[in-house]
Order: C-alpha cells, then sequence, then structure tokens
C-alpha cells in the first residue's frame, strides 16, 4: 500500500474563518506600526476603560468556571473516556505533562515568577509594604493569579473540546462545542463567528506571551554581554526563535512540539532544582506549605475581591489583566491539551490538567519567589529595586545572590527560549487546526502562515506600546470570548447530559510526526460547510504491507465514497485507506 505524500502548495482551509481572522490580525499590525506615535496612548485607554468596566465580569466568569469544573469531577460524568469505551492515550503520562505545562504557562509564569511577588512586597494592597506580612500576601495573590482559576479555564475548554470532537464525532474546532445549543448552525454564520473569536483571541494570548519572553531574553543578554536593551534588538531576536518554532511546527505533533517540551521541562526543572538547593532551601520548604495553605484559606476572599469598598484600580493591571490573558489563550491551550488528551477519562483530564499543573506552578513560584523575598528581608536585597526599574532583569538579578551567577543566566535564556518556542509552535499548530475547519494534521503552508504572522504580532506589539500594549491585547481579545465560555458551560453540561456511550473514534498513529492512518466506527457525523480543501499531492511513497495494485484500486475507489465521507476522512487527519480500517481496525 502506499501513503500519498502532501505537496507544500497544498491548502485546506474554512474561508470565512481563515481570512477574516488574517485581515483582523494582519489590520491590527497595520494600524500598530503605522499610527506608533499615538497608539500607546490609546491602548492605556482601552486598558483602563475595559477593566473598569468589566473587571467584575471577568472575576465572576473565573469563579463560575472554576466551581463547574470541580463539580464535575466528582460527578456521574467523570467515568466517560475521552475517545470511547476502548480508547487508549497516545502519550504517556510523563510525556502528557510536559506538554500541559509548557503549553499552558510557559513563557509568563518566567517572567513573573520573581517580578511579581516584588512588586506586591512593595505595593501590597492588603499588607503594608515591606513587612513580613506584605511578603506573605504577595504570595496569595501571586497564588491567585497563577493558580485553579487559569487552569480551570483551560480544563474546561480543553474537555468541551474533546468531548465533542472524540466521543461525538465533530470536528476538533471551537464552534462544535456549541452543538447542543445551536445544532446544525454551527456550520454557518454562528459557528464562523465563534472560530473567528477564538482564532483572534489565541493569536493575541500567545503574541502577549512571546513579547514577555522576548523582553526577558534580551533582558538576560543584555545583563550578561551588555548587547543593549530596545526594540531593535528585541524584533531581531523575536524573527530569530520563531525561526526555531516554525521548524518544530513544521517537524509536527510528536517529532517536534513533544520532544521540544520534554527538553523544555528537563532544562526548567534542572533550573529549579539549583535554586531550591543553592538557594534558601529550609525557607522554601517552609513557604511552600505555607503559601498552599494560605491560599487555599483565603481562595474564596481573594477571588471574589472587587476592590468595591476600596475604590482603587490595583486590580486593572494585575487580577483583571490576567484573567483577560488566560482567556485569551484559552483556545490556543485548551485545544493544545484535547488534542494530547485521547483517551483519558473527563476525571483523569480534570485532575491532571486542574491539579497537577497548579502543584508545579506553586512549587515554581515558592522556589523563585520566596527566594526573592528571603534576599529582601533578610539579605542583601536589591531585587525590589530592579524590578521597579526593569521588570524583565529580575529573575537575572536574583541568580546573581547565588554561585554559578554566569552559567545560570545562561541556562535561563536557553529555558526562555524553549517555552517561546513550545508556546509559538503550539499556538500555530492550534490556529491552523481552527482555522482549516477541525482539521489536526493541517498542510504545512498554513503551519508557517501562522508562526511567521505570531512573531509578526508580537514585533508590532512591542513596537506599538510595549507592555501596556501586550497586556492590552490579551484583555481586549479576552473580553468577547469570556461571552463564549459563559455558553460553553450549558452547552457542555447539555452535551455530557445527553451522551450514551459508544465506540468513538480512533485517533491516527503517528511515526516522526506524520499521520498515517485513522479507523473509526462511530456514525458519520456532519461536517463543517464552506471547507475549502486542495490538496496536492506530487508523489506516492511505498508502505510495508501493501501493493502498487492496491494503492491504485484504493485511488479509484475514493470518488465513490461520497463528499461527508472523504471529508470526515482528512479532517481526522487519515488518508484515504481500505476498507479494513472500518470497525476500529489497525489504528
Amino acid at each position: 500500500m502506499e501513503e500519498q505524500q502532501e505537496s507544500w502548495l497544498a491548502v485546506d482551509i474554512h474561508p470565512w474563518v481563515f481570512f477574516t481572522s488574517a485581515f483582523i490580525i494582519i489590520g491590527s499590525v497595520v494600524a500598530a506600526i503605522l499610527f506608533q506615535a499615538r497608539i500607546g496612548d490609546l491602548f492605556e485607554s482601552v486598558q483602563r476603560n475595559i477593566a473598569t468596566g468589566a473587571g467584575w465580569f471577568f472575576i465572576m466568569t473565573m469563579n463560575v468556571i472554576l466551581v463547574f469544573v470541580l463539580v464535575l469531577m466528582v460527578s456521574r460524568y467523570g467515568d466517560i473516556r475521552l475517545g470511547g469505551a476502548d480508547a487508549r492515550p497516545e502519550f504517556s503520562r510523563v510525556g502528557w505533562f510536559s506538554m500541559l505545562f509548557s503549553a499552558g504557562m510557559g513563557i509568563g509564569l518566567l517572567f513573573y515568577s520573581v517580578a511579581e511577588p516584588m512588586f506586591h512586597f512593595v505595593s501590597s494592597p492588603l499588607a503594608d509594604p515591606g513587612t513580613a506580612e506584605a511578603a506573605r500576601a504577595a504570595m496569595d495573590v501571586t497564588f491567585l493569579h497563577w493558580g485553579f482559576h487559569p487552569w480551570a479555564v483551560y480544563t474546561m475548554v480543553g474537555l468541551a473540546l474533546a468531548f465533542f470532537a472524540f466521543n461525538k464525532g465533530l470536528p476538533l474546532s471551537i464552534r462544535s462545542v456549541f452543538y447542543p445549543v445551536l445544532g446544525e448552525r454551527i456550520h454557518g454564520a454562528a459557528g464562523n463567528v465563534i472560530d473567528i473569536l477564538a482564532t483572534v483571541a489565541t493569536l493575541f494570548g500567545v503574541a502577549t506571551s512571546l513579547g514577555l519572553g522576548v523582553q526577558q531574553v534580551n533582558a538576560g543578554l543584555n545583563h550578561l554581554f551588555g548587547i543593549g536593551q530596545n526594540a531593535t534588538i528585541q524584533v531581531i531576536l523575536i524573527a530569530g526563535i520563531t525561526a526555531l518554532a516554525t521548524w518544530s511546527v513544521l517537524a509536527g505533533l510528536s517529532a517536534g512540539i513533544r520532544r521540544l517540551s520534554e527538553i523544555n521541562f528537563v532544562l526548567a526543572t534542572v533550573l529549579c532544582l539549583f535554586v531550591l538547593l543553592v538557594g534558601p532551601t529550609l525557607f522554601i520548604l517552609n513557604a511552600f506549605g505555607e503559601n498552599l495553605g494560605h491560599y487555599i484559606q483565603y481562595l474564596p476572599r481573594l477571588s471574589t475581591w472587587n476592590e468595591t469598598y476600596e475604590t482603587t484600580t490595583w486590580q486593572h493591571s494585575w487580577t483583571v489583566f490576567y484573567w483577560g490573558w488566560w482567556i485569551a489563550w484559552s483556545p490556543f491551550v485548551g485545544m493544545f491539551i484535547a488534542r494530547v488528551s485521547y483517551g483519558r477519562t473527563v476525571r483523569e483530564f480534570i485532575m491532571g490538567v486542574l491539579f497537577v499543573p497548579t502543584l508545579i506552578t506553586f512549587a515554581w513560584l515558592t522556589i523563585f519567589g520566596n527566594s526573592a523575598l528571603n534576599v529582601e528581608l533578610v539579605g542583601a536585597g536589591g531585587i525590589a529595586r530592579a524590578v521597579q526599574d526593569n521588570i524583565p532583569v529580575a529573575l537575572f538579578v536574583l541568580l546573581e545572590n547565588f554561585p554559578f551567577a554566569r552559567v545560570t543566566s545562561m541556562l535561563t535564556v536557553l529555558v526562555i527560549i524553549t517555552f517561546f518556542v513550545t508556546s509559538s509552535d503550539s499556538g500555530s499548530m492550534v490556529i491552523d487546526i481552527i482555522t482549516a475547519g477541525g482539521n489536526p494534521d493541517p498542510p504545512k503552508l498554513q503551519r508557517l502562515f501562522w508562526a511567521i504572522l505570531e512573531g509578526a504580532v508580537a514585533a508590532a506589539l512591542l513596537l506599538g506600546g510595549g507592555l501596556v500594549a501586550l497586556q492590552t491585547a490579551a484583555i481586549t481579545t479576552g473580553l468577547p470570548f469570556a461571552l463564549v465560555l459563559v455558553f460553553m458551560i450549558y452547552s457542555l453540561r447539555k452535551g455530557l447530559s445527553e451522551y450514551t456511550e459508544g465506540p468513538g473514534f480512533s485517533m491516527p498513529p503517528y511515526e516522526h510526526g506524520r499521520v498515517f492512518r485513522t479507523a473509526f466506527s462511530h456514525p458519520e457525523p456532519e461536517m463543517v460547510h464552506g471547507h475549502v480543501s486542495w490538496i496536492a499531492r506530487p508523489k506516492s511513497r511505498s508502505r510495508p504491507g501493501g501493493t502498487g495494485s492496491d494503492a491504485e484500486g484504493e485511488r479509484e475507489r475514493t470518488p465513490r465514497e461520497g463528499v461527508t465521507r472523504r471529508l470526515f476522512r482528512r479532517i481526522f487527519g487519515g488518508r484515504p485507506d481500505d476498507d479494513q480500517t472500518r470497525g476500529g481496525g489497525d489504528a
């Protein structure tokens, strides 16, 4: 049998979603470049107005989602297996957790793990600045922003996508989640709007992280080698690191993204363990239990605090920004998590996505954040001043307090770059899946387009307004998608309640990141209307176990299969194969 290879000129898109999203994103980039002189003030005004007028809505949405996910975990729906009763996971737990952590937090955690506790320590909204109580409150607020709430959003979006794709047979796209509410209308204008919002939110959410990451890479290199710190150098760094991300996304999920995520996870673990062992180890170990207990104890109060009686605006730049950022990231992280979580039960999925990465995040924040607080409280100090002067350099200033500072600073730069690449390549793959109508293995040309566009948006935002522009992009795109998430809660609950266990779908096996065959036994669903696919196949390659005549017969049968079945095969990553694939054959 022969494997058909796609040409670099192959195209597989949903025209309305692809072109409308690209137009909005490119238009924003052009505007940021043309109006650099005035766009900084505009960004600041937009961020302030959204935070003031819609901050309560962000806070309410995040709390409702967290409660919903926890209830779902202990409900009877927890035993449902994603992909059907016979489905088994594609990846080991180590590989799965590595991809969850790298895609879910990435660059932002490195950027803020020292800077945020320091900011809250010297200007705490909950305690007298510079005191031991301010240090404790600083970790409480930092845990709030990086804890259960963002991972609950990722959990819900990822679970909804995985359930409707793997158990209900719909395309792996945001619109599919709303089938219980909209029915066949998901294939029309309503579905297009949902996927366009998801695409734009994803790209600007990822671009925000890339912008933060490149600022920190620039700060680290300047700290080490004195190369300077400005927008020009940052744009050059974006170009270089985006090229690495492009290679990763073209290599595929298994060969590129999974392998790079595991390397990234190992490097980050080495850095983390170094700080734990050579830093104030006993202080960190004591702080971890206390931070965790204090966070759980005060979580209801912290998560519902809305500055109602204080009449202050502290939350505008912190909590509301974070909630908008996580919501903007949720289509990207949710879809990526869904794609790598086939075969997990709903309960295993929720426990794995909500609790494990959160605990790892808390450990990371404690090791770096409390090390910095220890330096300020009983050590030489100076980190708080560095944060106020230049946020991206904070982590490197902390490392100067420990041995081998130059070596660990270089390792930190390498970890940031690998986080940068894993965020970019994961984001490119997810955006491509959405704009390809749910195809989990889109053509390479489209992956290349989105990877380059992500870098361009990050560069434009840095040139147009720096950190304020990045924060505004996250909040602005997160607001409309927060409305989508509210309706997603109802739709997922309705879909789970109406679900009857079936055989589901078999995910395609990978070899070097390439799909070879898909087996399916679930009734074929209605596909997305308006899907455009031009798959140029310049050559064939023989595969073991088949003959040329078999392949020829296969090509002769394909035109008679019907549009729905051929499109189903295309969207779920398989290629035309013989009838042995029916009924759960070789996966």
